[in-house]
């Protein structure tokens, strides 16, 4: 006979534990991070400067999570030295005016006026823990350079960006060439553990543990099977990432990431966020989300992006996270059109391994073999052209710099084959990777807000467990950027509490 669960049964595990179940605890510390990746590292470190005793918990074997994989980009500006260097005057209010649109609508203005003022600030924090940049300007759209150029632009000097603040390139990158965030993490925890910030690696947070006030005051983990309990003097931090592998609460709260492929180390299941709202934390946003479209920025700009109706919907020098925002709620698939000049002009380092899937010499072949409707991209590209003949582009304001007529013979590139060979249409791919902006409502300084209102006391979180300075937008670099410096704030305030 098959035992059935009861209904309700996939939330005992997060169930808050009363501090009387606990007769003893196996560690006891003044402040427990949980989650070692970017957000968790800087909570951790600064907590032990301001004098507390710190451990993290790592469920995965090593530390680093989604941050040690990531490009490594940090959204950083108002005047930095590398942004000096580089022959470049910017300041807090310009950069909150840029992020502001780019991140919006409905970012979180207080949060994000804080990170701008403290920009300059949070650089130089990252200079101290180790970080190199280099002084040089990667100055074309991309994904991410495969240079150690210090400095990159992140769309602010597309339209309308362009027209709503002074553009001024603010993606800054530790001095390595491509994926850079396992630098990034290098760094982070090497100062982790100068600092006295003690790891236990392979041991995965399930529940809070509470006092008869309402205090979190714990936390019940596992490691190899075995239950161990962690008693937190001051506070407990939460940094244990987004919900992006979790199917369940995709299906809740942001179905439009169904289907698509993950951004994440696989461990992006949302566990913080179901632990805090199990004590009724509320949560903020969690419809949210960014999506990447695996189309390479290169050649875009220098063709176009077309959608499955064979029509243009976004200038294609944009920050390439937005036209990937844009193309997941076109009709689809959408196509990288361009031309043999744009194809033959873009620089072998920005390829990405992508080549063109479909070639023809004149568009109505490619309109049949795509399946587009007959003439479409005739159209499309006869209005493009008589347009950038004159430099100008009234429909999508692409900029001059990458505007010239478009003639055969043609290329087609499929963004859902991915990069270097690593994805497969006819294998069901879309094309499109992304995960979760929204989670647990904080404060400034990290504290979790009840569904009551008044924060629950004793917790804290940061970084994609909980719902950061985002909107509805995104710009790569703003993870790691909003997640170290509110992560630090969590850090410091739970050393104080």
């Amino acid at each position: 006979m098959t035992e059935t669960a009861p209904a309700g049964a996939a939330l005992l595990d997060v169930a808050p534990v009363p501090l009387d179940r606990v007769p003893t605890f196996d560690h006891e510390v003044d402040v427990l991070v949980v989650g070692l990746g970017c957000a968790g590292a800087a909570a951790a470190m600064e907590a032990a400067q301001a004098g507390a005793s710190v451990i993290a918990l790592e469920r995965a074997s090593g530390p680093g999570g989604s941050s040690a994989q990531s490009g490594g980009e940090l959204y950083l500006g108002g005047g930095t030295a590398v942004q000096q260097a580089c022959g470049f005057a910017d300041d807090a209010d310009n950069m909150f005016a840029f992020l502001r649109a780019a991140l919006g609508p409905h970012a979180d203005e207080g949060k994000l006026r804080l990170y701008c003022d403290g920009s300059v600030e949070h650089f130089e924090w990252f200079r101290s823990c180790g970080v190199t940049f280099n002084e040089s300007l990667h100055d074309a759209p991309t994904w991410m350079p495969f240079t150690q150029d210090g400095l990159m632009w992140l769309g602010e000097n597309a339209w309308p960006y362009d027209e709503l603040a002074r553009p001024v390139p603010r993606g800054h990158r530790p001095a390595t060439k491509g994926w850079a965030g396992h630098t990034l993490m290098g760094a982070l925890l090497r100062t982790c553990a100068e600092r006295g910030v003690v790891t236990h690696t392979d041991t995965r947070a399930r529940s809070l543990v509470v006092d008869p006030d309402g205090r979190v005051v714990g936390v019940v983990a596992r490691r190899f099977g075995e239950q161990v309990t962690y008693r937190a003097r001051r506070g407990v931090v939460l940094t244990t990432g987004g919900f992006v592998d979790d199917e369940g609460m995709l299906a809740d709260h942001a179905p439009v990431l169904l289907g698509h492929g993950k951004v994440s180390d696989g461990l992006d299941d949302g566990s913080g966020i179901k632990m805090a709202a199990a004590l009724g934390a509320a949560t903020r946003r969690m419809g949210f989300v960014e999506a990447a479209y695996t189309a390479v920025p290169a050649m875009v700009c220098r063709g176009m992006l077309v959608n499955g109706l064979g029509q243009r919907f976004v200038n294609e020098d944009v920050y390439p996270g937005l036209f990937s925002h844009a193309a997941l709620h076109q009709p689809g698939p959408c196509w990288v059109l361009l031309d043999e000049q744009g194809l033959e002009s873009v620089p072998e380092a920005d390829l990405m391994g992508v080549r063109p899937t479909y070639a023809a010499e004149t568009l109505a072949e490619l309109e049949e073999e795509l399946g587009l409707p007959a003439g479409s991209l005739e159209r499309t590209v006869a209005t493009y052209n008589a347009h950038a003949a004159v430099g100008e582009d009234p429909l999508h304001h692409k900029a001059a710099r990458w505007l010239r007529p478009l003639k055969g013979p043609w290329a087609v590139v499929d963004p859902r084959l991915g990069f270097f060979a690593e994805g497969s249409a006819a294998g069901g791919g879309t094309g499109f990777q992304g995960f979760t902006l929204g989670g647990l409502s904080t404060t400034v300084d990290g504290e979790v807000r009840s569904v009551a209102g008044p924060p629950v006391p004793g917790l804290y979180a940061a970084g994609r467990a909980s719902s950061g300075i985002h909107g509805e937008g995104y710009i790569s670099g703003t993870s790691l950027g909003d997640g170290t410096f509110f992560g630090r704030r969590a850090g410091r305030a739970a050393a104080r509490a």
